[in-house]
């Protein structure tokens, strides 16, 4: 048995070293990535190999002997360690599969990373050949021709006179109030059912008070829903139960339900299956209001696409995590919105991987949902930010013209860092595509189809000096760095105006936090409607909250029926003369009842307080 096992190791021993020869020949080869040594192990016997691979030490001992010059040939110098021990150098079949000694790898999993970056649409030392300096001058590209499949703007009658809740009934219309009260109705009779008190059927009349209610709860807030209706000297809201009884309110929001509970216990019985739909309990609404979205407004040329949190912490297969959001936990939505007026334009949920069927990751995908160019037409700037900017997705775009700039992470592009100082620029250009670093305070990586690398433009930045001192200091920027800033909080400002007077609170069932939400966009973007329709005729608009009080007002019919609330004066033979509030004409400033500024004038017979000034002559208007 000794003398076969030496035998074989003797065997072993020639036919590693000879297939090393040939590793070390071939060693400038990046492409071969085979193994001597595996091809020698896999044509020898299984059961001989197992009799002698524990003898196998002492030969591997001396093949990885570092003073045998012949196994490592250096190609190119290597970096020597920091500590005084010597180092050691990697085994043959380590040294083999890689393709310089500088970049050994070991392990599966390494050796696939190396794979993965060899497989990037630009190899670093390809990159760092292509980086032009800003002082080289760059082609400014084609610019777009916009042709928007509608006329940008509110897609109304640009005469027509609509209340605050005329804009929310595009969005909340009468078929739709109508099937969510049907659906309400059902589910609630169902929740009664053997109950002594039975369901009493709501009208659409008192699922419009619920709703103006929601967007009153979301102007005051109030710590729980029970104070809204409190009669105690710390509360004492007459107002909510002017319009319904806490009981009924929590009686319709209990049983609110948006789908029909028969489709939902069909669907039910599919789940686990490939045909369940996970957005059965809200898909009636979720399309109606995607399709109102659409058809009421046409973006502007400059259109941006992000993450949107619905914050919930349910326990739901929906529900996601994104650290670097304010709402962490909650309900993703891929929004497209108008960078002009923040205006949601489209939006889908977001269900997860299993549910996704991804062709080229979320990503790209969701980009080409939301960027449809048959509804949006050509021409459009899309503003993405690095989880989507890819060269692959750039190009398909470009294709259906629609020209895109975003940030880029640099691993997509190969990309290594390098000390410059601050404002440094330079780029390259791959095909139609713009590469752009500059160096901020951190390093900014942009990718665009329609800049130019640098036209001239500067930015401030507030620099601390060698004294100590702080000062304004001019730095060169890429132009798609400032178009970038510019034009990518489209769906940021849609956030913000929902965030400032949000109906979203908690509830026991899921689909309940996306009815607020939506009940929240169709606001907001109702809003945005009212703000272009006021632009278009040289009106002041309404701010959001007097457009939310006033849209309250009219879903639950109490108060004016318009947003003016101003009493004429009675025509009177009194004279209307203005007097100073004090008796000097700076001090005691009131607002104008007409205006938005401030006056110290008012009307000795209105006491109304009025501008009297060349500009604004408030007075004069007031008692025409």
């Amino acid at each position: 048995m000794h003398l076969a096992t030496s035998a074989n190791i003797k065997k072993m021993d020639e036919t590693v070293q000879d297939n090393a020869e040939e590793c070390v020949n071939s060693f400038s080869d990046e492409q071969d990535e085979e193994i001597g040594l595996e091809e020698s192990s896999d044509d020898s016997d299984d059961s001989t190999e197992a009799m002698f691979l524990d003898d196998l030490d002492p030969l591997w001992d001396r093949l990885s002997d570092p003073s045998d010059d012949d196994w490592y040939p250096e190609v190119t110098p290597r970096k020597k360690k920091r500590s005084g021990l010597s180092s050691v150098s990697p085994s043959p079949a380590k040294s083999c599969r890689s393709g310089s000694p500088a970049s050994v790898q070991s392990g599966k999993g390494k050796a696939r990373k190396s794979r993965t970056r060899q497989s990037l649409p630009f190899s670093k030392s390809m990159s760092e050949e292509k980086w032009r300096s800003a002082d080289e001058p760059d082609i400014e590209p084609t610019q777009p021709i916009f042709r928007p499949k509608n006329t940008p703007g509110p897609q109304l009658i640009s005469t027509a006179t609509c209340s605050p809740l005329d804009y929310f009934e595009l969005f909340f219309t009468k078929s739709v109030l109508k099937t969510i009260v049907e659906h309400t109705n059902a589910y609630g009779a169902m929740r009664q059912e053997g109950k002594k008190k039975p369901w009493e059927d709501i009208t659409i009349t008192d699922f419009k008070s619920f709703i103006a209610l929601v967007i009153y709860m979301g102007v005051l807030k109030c710590f729980t829903l029970t104070d809204y209706w409190k009669t105690s000297d710390l509360y004492s809201l007459p107002y909510p139960a002017r319009i319904m009884s806490g009981k009924k309110f929590r009686r319709i929001s209990e049983a609110l339900h948006i789908s029909d509970p028969k489709v939902d216990a069909e669907n039910d019985k599919k789940r686990g299956t490939p045909e369940y739909d996970r957005l059965c309990k809200i898909k009636p609404l979720y399309e109606d209001i995607r399709d109102a979205c659409r058809a009421s407004f046409h973006p502007f040329q400059n259109i941006s696409i992000d993450e949107r949190m619905v914050a919930s912490k349910a326990r739901n297969g929906l529900k996601q995590y994104m650290k670097n959001k304010p709402t962490r936990w909650g309900y993703k939505l891929f929004v497209l919105a108008d960078s002009l007026c923040g205006y949601t334009w489209d939006f889908f949920i977001y269900e997860g991987k299993a549910k996704s069927e991804e062709r080229k990751g979320i990503s790209y995908d969701s980009v080409v949902i939301l960027a449809n160019e048959r509804l949006l037409g050509s021409g459009y700037k899309l503003f993405v930010d690095n989880f989507y900017t890819s060269p692959k997705l750039f190009r398909d775009l470009l294709r259906k013209k629609i020209w895109a700039c975003g940030t880029v992470r640099a691993n997509r592009i190969g990309h290594s860092k390098t000390k410059a100082p601050r404002g440094n620029i330079r780029w390259f250009r791959e095909d139609d595509l713009l590469f752009v670093e500059w160096k901020d305070k951190r390093d900014v990586l942009m990718c665009s189809t329609f800049h130019k690398a640098f036209n001239g433009d500067s930015i401030k930045r507030n620099v601390k000096g060698a004294d100590g001192v702080w000062a304004l200091q001019d730095f060169p920027v890429p132009p798609a760095v400032l178009d970038y800033n510019k034009h990518m909080g489209g769906v940021d400002l849609s956030d913000a105006l929902i965030g400032y007077y949000t109906v979203l609170h908690k509830t026991k069932k899921w689909y309940r936090s996306f009815f607020y939400h939506f009940v929240d966009i169709a606001v907001v973007n109702a809003f945005i409607l009212h703000q272009q329709m006021a632009k278009m005729k040289n009106q002041k608009p309404l701010t959001q909250k007097a457009f939310r009080e006033t849209l309250v007002r009219q879903l639950a019919e109490t108060g004016p029926a318009y947003a003016s609330e101003i009493v004429r004066p009675t025509p009177s033979t009194e004279s209307h003369l203005p007097k100073y509030l004090n008796g000097d004409s700076t001090f005691g400033r009131r607002k104008c009842k007409m205006c938005p500024f401030k006056t110290p004038v008012i009307c000795a017979t209105c006491k109304v307080h009025l501008c009297f000034v060349p500009k604004r002559n408030c007075m004069v208007k007031w008692h025409e």
